[in-house]
């Protein structure tokens, strides 16, 4: 079948959109191929219909677990065979999984960047046929994005197993010098990009100046109907936000990474299905969700990069529709809290050592040893012992894990465990559990072994899709077997994990290299400026501002934000005024500048500017309060 036709035939569509036939056609002829598409730009078709007109698997690399599982539940409802392996599945399950990758049973396998440098996964994969490799969120292996994973640079390690396989890096945020990166990193042969225009018509970009944050958000909540979320910087703050709105009779709830697995799905699908109006989250939230009728996205926090902010605001609008992205600005204070991000992500060099040290004062590893061990590490116990803030020691062993002296896991996915304290033949004989706990003891017994010698690991989705319950009732059921003494449950649990990667050093001994600090700090706080640049011009339009950042240099007023709206209202001798105030300003300095720059000069907001500003200089000549001199203009005297 042609591309088309599989288009058709398992989706529906008569025809492709922007540039997913360029992509998929581009990749069918085995070139390496970078896609840059907006938030809602149809990424997955790129690689779903190749991978089903080639021969052989797609392996697709995601970092996003619950994406992963929603997208091979989508195909498979469509007959399409996918499949994926996370953190958390048996051995025998992955080994199954890529067996049915060897035979043909599966057209796409969903990794986590992860699972490639896995001995397992290597070695099957030099037996299965690989049709081509998809890098979803490319710009993850980019060490100047905004969102670098150093787990993304396995990706070259599969590539040198099985050479000549293409690869298709798809992304939705990426400035020129992260496009060129992507390229570099994941080795292509040649340069290979193609781009849509990150321009979202139907959204609308809106700054809202105010002293009260809170009180402007209920007043655009009260404003504009429809699904919302609200983003916030700290899981304190989501919670502050969610009970405000929902004494304002808004319905609300909050997510961030710290709570319980059952928790927060129950919560998105909650307000997926609209029983919940409002989501206020961290920014754990979003990445993979697939809601198209979200009206308004709230950022009562400025983010630390534009990058995230256009990923964030782009979840706004996703079915065509007017939606909006509002970004709550305090002016000095949000701009000062900004550059206090910087010194908070990149503390000084000599506190990372202490921090190193500390560590090893805390595990009681001596010099010269410790490769290889693994801890858990509990942030706040860690804090109070040596009088630290969890803010910079977070910072401190990000960049000691940039450094490889040690592997910092922020959020293992460690299984639920559980242990029945009562014998076989005492469980029989019980005659006080209700009918739903009944269920969930049956579904234990029938689907796991050893259950009463020893802990076991298990899935609490499986044993909801077994009893037909949800994920949270039977988190809960276990909870209440637990008091009951019935059985020992241990929940999943979020605690980060240390490994050294090498052995301890004397702290005073650490070296972190210009790329892994100086580089990376400089990078971080251009883009932390961009953003405070981006909520204080207010002369030119938004999604210009931004459009200009991720390198489309042609773009029109949107004539839908406040800059366009503030602007609007202007007469033309208003904007003659501002034209003139700003070239007095840019020859305050007394010396000559190209007519040329006079284009560059902050006012343009309006189409016509270019002729108004023809116009004033005209003007300005002919009263002798300028002075042109070929290419020059400079002040008379």
């Amino acid at each position: 079948m042609s591309y088309k036709e599989i288009l058709h035939k398992y989706w529906g569509y008569p025809d492709f959109r922007g540039i997913q036939r360029e992509l998929i056609e581009s990749i069918g002829a085995g070139r390496d191929t970078l896609g840059l598409m907006p938030t809602g730009g149809g990424k997955s078709i790129a690689f779903q219909v190749p991978a089903l007109a080639m021969e052989g698997v797609c392996i697709v690399i995601t970092p996003l677990i619950s994406l992963m599982k929603d997208q091979v539940d989508h195909l498979r409802k469509r007959s399409i065979r996918a499949a994926a392996i996370y953190s958390g599945m048996s051995r025998e399950e992955v080994v199954t999984t890529l067996e049915n990758c060897i035979f043909g049973g599966i057209k796409l396998l969903y990794v986590s960047p992860e699972r490639l440098s896995s001995d397992l996964f290597q070695a099957k994969l030099k037996h299965i046929k690989v049709s081509f490799i998809t890098v979803d969120e490319a710009h993850c292996i980019s060490q100047w994005g905004y969102d670098f994973r150093p787990s993304y640079l396995e990706i070259n390690v599969v590539r040198k197993l099985i050479p000549r396989v293409p690869v298709l890096a798809l992304t939705a945020t990426a400035t020129p010098a992260v496009v060129d990166d992507i390229q570099e990193r994941l080795c292509f042969e040649e340069k290979n990009v193609f781009r849509m225009s990150f321009e979202r018509k139907n959204l609308t970009y809106v700054v809202r100046k105010t002293e009260d944050k809170y009180a402007e958000m209920e007043h655009i909540l009260g404003s504009v109907e429809g699904s919302a979320i609200v983003y916030c910087r700290s899981r304190k703050r989501t919670r502050e936000v969610a009970e405000l709105l929902m004494k304002q009779n808004i319905s609300a709830t909050w997510y961030h990474a710290g709570l319980e697995p059952a928790v927060k799905d129950q919560r998105q699908n909650d307000w997926q299905g609209d029983k919940i109006r409002v989501m206020a989250a961290t920014n754990a939230f979003g990445m993979g969700i697939d809601k198209p009728d979200v009206r308004m996205v709230i950022h009562v926090d400025c983010p630390s990069s534009l990058e995230a902010y256009f990923q964030e605001a782009g979840r706004a609008g996703r079915d065509g529709n007017r939606a909006y992205a509002v970004l709550l600005f305090t002016g000095n204070n949000d701009v000062h809290n900004l550059r206090k991000r910087i010194s908070d992500t990149f503390p000084p060099k000599e506190y990372i050592q202490t921090v190193y040290e500390h560590l090893a004062y805390f595990y009681q590893v001596g010099v010269g040893s410790g490769e290889g061990v693994t801890f858990e590490f509990p942030m706040d116990k860690f804090c109070i012992s040596f009088k630290h803030f969890p803010i910079q020691v977070n910072a401190a062993l990000m960049i000691l894990q940039r450094a490889g002296y040690l592997d910092y896991d922020v959020n293992p996915d460690t299984k639920a465990r559980i242990h029945f304290l009562l014998g076989r033949d005492e469980l029989y004989r019980l005659r006080e559990q209700s009918y739903n706990e009944n269920e969930v003891i049956t579904s234990l017994l029938r689907n796991y072994s050893g259950l009463f010698s020893n802990y076991c690991y298990i899935d609490e989705s499986y044993i909801a899709q077994d009893t037909g319950l949800d994920r949270n009732e039977v988190y809960q059921i276990l909870q209440s077997l637990s008091r009951k003494r019935i059985l020992d449950f241990i929940p999943r649990k979020n605690i980060p994990f240390i490994t050294y990667l090498r052995d301890r050093e004397d702290g005073e001994n650490i070296h972190l290299s210009k790329d892994v600090y100086e580089d990376r700090k400089q990078r971080f706080e251009e883009r932390v400026l961009a953003v405070a640049n981006y909520a204080q011009n207010d002369r030119v339009c938004r999604s210009r501002q931004l459009l200009r950042y991720f390198g489309e240099k042609k773009s029109t007023d949107c004539l839908h934000c406040d800059v366009c709206l503030s602007h609007s209202s202007e007469s033309n001798e208003d904007v003659r005024l501002r034209i003139r105030t700003a070239i007095l300003e840019l020859l305050s300095d007394r010396g000559k500048h190209l007519i040329t720059e006079l284009r560059k000069i902050p006012t343009k907001v309006m189409e016509n500017e270019d002729d108004l500003l023809a116009e004033v200089l005209e003007g300005m000549v002919a009263e002798e309060e300028l002075v042109v001199e070929g290419s020059f203009v400079s002040l008379p005297g």
